[in-house]
């Protein structure tokens, strides 16, 4: 198996690796195309000279311009807040699959009505068509995490819930190179704009169509009183019959956590949150609010958004120059995330890739900074940068090295395998929305950010980096490898950076001492459904 296989948490046969499960997790993933393409387009867009001259851009002040444009990017954030509640209700009631239905269809209306601004009729139609879109990107990355580490199995769930973020930079990567051949080749005119903002709906309708293709999540389906559905799509992501021992014991994990829940939690729409009241379950959505808030803290999105402001203060002038040097940005993001995904994220685990990360991300933005105060490239413009100029880019594609396969997708992987079945749609709707209120607070204040701060913004966000590691330490436990059925135990755990060891031992010798005594009995199929389900209750 090679590359597709790692350290289980159980006997897996070869079958469960196919192409199915990639498939089905890669489609879900269109959505976040949508989201990464928006992240780049949007900000080198406003700078393109065909929008700058039909919405006189160009005889605005500069406190009025980055107003308008604060406004614009950050009213996608807002939309995308209320999303991710939005969806909780949707996926509870009609399940993740129709949901991305009717989310997808959302964002496709609202990059619609984008394109029905000009100079004439103003930004109105931008605006509006941005919350709405807004709503669907919401609503997605509630959605698309859950469902696809729902269909995971334990060993490559962090692979594929990284797909999302692979689907994210792709998107990303698009949105950047667009714009600068849309700059060099097509003149100043609407439909010089008018390109980028149509290219929103070829994700959008991907994601559309491929929701018909792919499978509900069978968690769900048991979970909502659809268990021969939910067994029969199982058996078909798994590639494996309905008597094959490891079907039997995933099923007999899913029933033993929803029959345990149902009894201390209480099953329904408002059961998740009679389960805030319990202590623990409050601390893991707090930890999951709270890495987006690092994550936004490390200024990526700030660069992602505004990145043509960014390399100005490094001293990059030129319209073309900038969208190059930003498009070289979305590459090495790209790539980066490629070996995250195939090999760090479930090899070397989630808090050592978020702690390195953070370490070395916070140096190069010690650095970046430090440069901008010595030298003021601002304040002496030249046609190419001058050494110490190129050793802060260098610094600056260093740091996106480290934040990439780090920051970047984990706490999204975290976020969609930490919770129960029962919380696990309104835990994943809290971190989504907290991951958007951050990202509107960047993107709405950042322009005012380097107005006030110039230097110092970068080394805000150094500190918020070094601050970051203390919290991962001491706080978030390694998910790698635990099936979702055991994270309740994985978080009881202590110490915290010692629990997945503990966990991972103690889960083997259970697998082994099972198998034993089923493998010893002469068990029909009901009777290894019912010891299966006994010997995870007793667990």
């Amino acid at each position: 198996m090679g590359l597709l296989t790692l350290k289980e948490d159980r006997p897996t046969p070869k079958a469960v690796y196919n192409w199915r499960v990639y498939c089905s997790a890669a489609v879900a993933s269109f959505a976040a195309c949508m989201i990464g393409y928006d992240s780049a387009f949007i900000g080198t867009t406003l700078a393109l000279p065909g929008f700058i001259d039909e919405f006189r851009f160009d005889q605005l002040e500069s406190k009025e311009k980055n107003l308008i444009s604060a406004n614009i990017v950050s009213l996608y954030q807002a939309g995308a807040f209320f999303g991710s509640f939005f969806a909780y209700a949707s996926t509870h009631y009609l399940g993740r699959r129709k949901s991305l239905f009717v989310a997808s269809a959302g964002f496709i209306l609202g990059a619609g009505l984008m394109l029905g601004a000009n100079g004439q009729r103003g930004l109105g139609l931008i605006y509006g068509g941005r919350v709405l879109a807004g709503i669907g990107v919401g609503a997605c990355s509630m959605i698309v995490p859950i469902y696809i580490s729902e269909l995971s199995p334990p060993a490559i769930r962090g692979r594929l819930v990284g797909l999302y973020e692979l689907g994210w930079q792709v998107g990303g990567l698009v949105g950047f190179w667009i714009n600068y051949g849309i700059n060099l080749h097509i003149p100043p005119s609407h439909m010089q704009w008018l390109i980028p903002f149509a290219v929103q709906l070829i994700p959008g309708g991907l994601l559309f169509i491929g929701a018909i293709w792919i499978k509900e999540s069978p968690r769900w389906l048991i979970a909502n009183g659809h268990r021969d559905k939910g067994i029969s799509n199982l058996c078909w992501i798994r590639n494996l019959p309905t008597d094959e021992i490891y079907i039997v014991e995933e099923i007999g994990f899913i029933d033993a956590e929803i029959e345990r829940y149902k009894r201390e939690v209480r099953a329904g729409f408002w059961g998740p949150f009679t389960a805030l009241k319990k202590p623990k379950v409050r601390w893991r959505f707090f930890l999951g609010s709270a890495l987006f808030f690092w994550q936004n803290g490390s200024g990526i999105n700030a660069i992602n958004y505004y990145s043509p402001t960014v390399f100005k203060s490094l001293g990059i002038t030129g319209t073309n120059t900038g969208f190059l040097t930003t498009g070289l940005f979305g590459v090495v993001k790209t790539v980066l995330t490629i070996v995250w995904l195939l090999w760090l994220i479930d090899r070397l685990g989630r808090r050592n890739l978020l702690m390195i990360g953070a370490a070395g991300g916070s140096i190069c933005m010690w650095i970046i900074g430090a440069y901008i105060k010595i030298a003021k490239p601002e304040d002496n413009v030249t046609s190419t940068p001058p050494p110490a100029g190129i050793a802060a880019i260098f610094f600056f594609y260093l740091w996106t090295a480290f934040y990439t396969p780090s920051w970047n997708g984990t706490p999204w992987v975290l976020n969609s395998e930490m919770l129960d079945v029962n919380t696990r749609s309104l835990g994943q709707a809290s971190a989504a929305a907290s991951n958007w209120l951050y990202n509107f607070l960047i993107s709405r204040f950042t322009p005012q950010l380097f107005d006030a701060l110039g230097y110092g913004v970068y080394f805000f966000f150094a500190s918020l980096m070094i601050l970051s590691i203390i919290f991962v330490f001491f706080l978030v436990p390694e998910t790698k490898g635990v099936p979702l059925e055991a994270m309740d135990r994985l978080f009881e755990t202590k110490p915290v950076w010692r629990a997945h060891s503990k966990i991972m031992d103690s889960l083997r010798e259970e697998e082994q001492e099972w198998r034993q005594n089923v493998d010893g009995a002469d068990l029909g199929h009901d009777a290894k459904f019912n010891a299966t389900i006994e010997q995870h209750e007793n667990v």
